[in-house]
């Protein structure tokens, strides 16, 4: 073998060492490049493996309640053997408590009506007494209404609604108590219980949810000063781009001008009919309008008062009662960022027509021969406006001005002479107006202190100046307040 063949052998050699190192360099990349991978597969289905657990826990909490015919169906069912029982602590519902205090300061004690007989608490003048105008309840401190909220998905299908409310005269009472539907489709949903009425704007919120300490005037007068219902309610939400609402309400209502709640009677004794549309205009505007329409048939609904001579009695109204409720909301932010500066315009106009039959002296203190009843029609409007604005953050500023206008009412006994005006005295024309400033701190939104000044003219030759000073805190989760 010569010299040439020599060097090309020993080359060949030279260049396959080389090649089997490379190949084995690529050999070692590729099974480090597999074994990341398969590292990295197995973290992945172990969380998917822990987020199936963590939904098959979330689906326990919808498990139907463990009653003896509930076991019995579960029992029965294909692999009940090797199902784990929900436990006891599946259930979280959202708890809220709501803590509410103030300081009142009056030129005018709220318990007594100096145009009125002593020792009876002040009313509205012009209009049968609601007996929702009674705040604020006292002067100096008051512990204000306290409520607890309960509420949680049941299942897939309904969703429960608790929520109690503690006077600062430690008397509890079920403000709602109901159940909704969830997930119905076609923009359709179902309310049943005990439910604060969708009429109107206002009459939805909760007192903590006021921009101001106390109700508007209207809603003193008109609803005592909140409607509520044991009932049903069905709302119909249209699917366009504007929002479209379309609701009715059927039941007992509880708080005037019905009197239902105090009536044992088959049927659907009052009803609601309301529609609210809204929309955008731009980034920083939006409005939302509605007509909201209340019917009812009060039997026996009574009030007291005092005679010509000063002699206190119970009169009563039956007859047919209707309320109209128009409403308009306009809210400005902007860039739509409300939590710098916005503004909120807020108003609402009210109708009550009644007719039907006044009884005076039900109980025959005054009247000579027994009680007296004769026909009764009474028209009354009223309306407040307020704006709320927010001109830093954490900081609002707040005016409302509310107003009934003098009713027009026809009285049989005293048109026909049975009885002079003065034997009804809270009825004599008058037209009731108030002027409410605000300004309120919120350092979060879990709490809120508010200062409140008032000058209320609701009575005769009588100006009661207000001042209110308020604190809101609220403890837990709570939902959203609607628009």
């Amino acid at each position: 073998m010569n010299r040439t063949s020599i060097s090309v052998l020993a080359a060949c050699g030279v260049l396959a060492s080389h090649s089997a190192a490379a190949a084995d360099a690529d050999l070692q990349a590729l099974r480090e490049e597999i074994a990341q991978m398969k590292k990295s597969y197995e973290q992945r289905i172990t969380e998917l493996e822990k987020r199936l657990v963590d939904t098959e826990k979330q689906a326990a909490n919808f498990a139907p309640a463990e009653t003896a015919a509930g076991q019995a169906q579960i029992a029965q069912a294909p692999g009940a053997a090797s199902r784990p029982p929900a436990a006891a602590s599946a259930f979280n519902p959202e708890i809220s408590l709501i803590l509410s205090g103030m300081y009142n300061n009056t030129s005018q004690d709220p318990r007594q009506d100096p145009t009125r007989a002593a020792g009876r608490e002040r009313r509205i003048q012009g209009l049968l007494p609601s007996g929702g105008e009674f705040n604020p309840e006292a002067r100096a401190w008051n512990l204000g209404e306290s409520e607890l909220a309960i509420a949680a998905n049941i299942d897939p299908h309904f969703r429960g609604t608790f929520l109690a409310s503690i006077s600062s005269a430690n008397e509890v009472s079920v403000e709602e108590a109901h159940i909704q539907t969830l997930g119905l489709g076609n923009g359709l949903g179902i309310k049943a219980g005990r439910f604060f009425s969708g009429i109107g704007y206002a009459n939805e919120q909760h007192p903590h949810a006021w921009d101001f300490s106390d109700a508007a005037l209207p809603y003193q007068a008109f609803f005592g000063p909140q409607l509520g219902y044991d009932g049903i309610q069905v709302k119909w939400v249209a699917p366009t781009d504007m929002f479209v609402e379309l609701g009715a309400e059927f039941g007992r209502a509880r708080s005037f001008p019905a009197k239902d709640a105090e009536r044992n009677k088959n049927g659907l004794m009052s009803g609601s009919l309301f529609a609210h549309v809204g929309d955008d205009v731009g980034v920083a505007n939006s409005w939302r309008a509605g007509a909201s329409w209340f019917a009812s048939k009060p039997h026996g609904r009574t009030y007291d008062d005092v005679d010509g001579s000063n002699t206190l009695v119970t009169n009563s109204f039956s007859g047919r009662s209707n309320t109209t409720v128009l409403d308009f909301v306009w809210k400005w932010a902007p860039e739509g960022n409300a939590t710098e500066r916005n503004f909120k315009f807020q108003s609402e106009w009210f109708r009550r027509h009644e007719s039907g039959r006044l009884s005076y002296d039900i109980d025959g203190v005054a009247a000579p021969g027994g009680p007296l009843s004769d026909s009764f029609r009474s028209t009354q409007t009223g309306f407040y406006v307020q704006g709320v604005w927010q001109f830093m953050p954490a900081w609002r500023l707040g005016y409302r001005y509310d107003r009934l206008e003098n009713a027009d009412t026809a009285i049989g006994l005293v048109d026909r002479g049975t009885l002079s005006a003065a034997d009804l005295p809270i009825l004599r024309g008058y037209t009731p107006q108030r002027n409410t400033a605000m300004l309120d701190w919120s350092p979060s939104e879990f709490s809120r202190i508010r200062f409140q000044v008032a000058r209320d003219q609701t009575r005769p030759g009588v100006t009661d100046d207000q001042v209110w000073l308020h604190y809101i805190m609220s403890l837990g989760a709570h939902g959203a307040h609607k628009f």
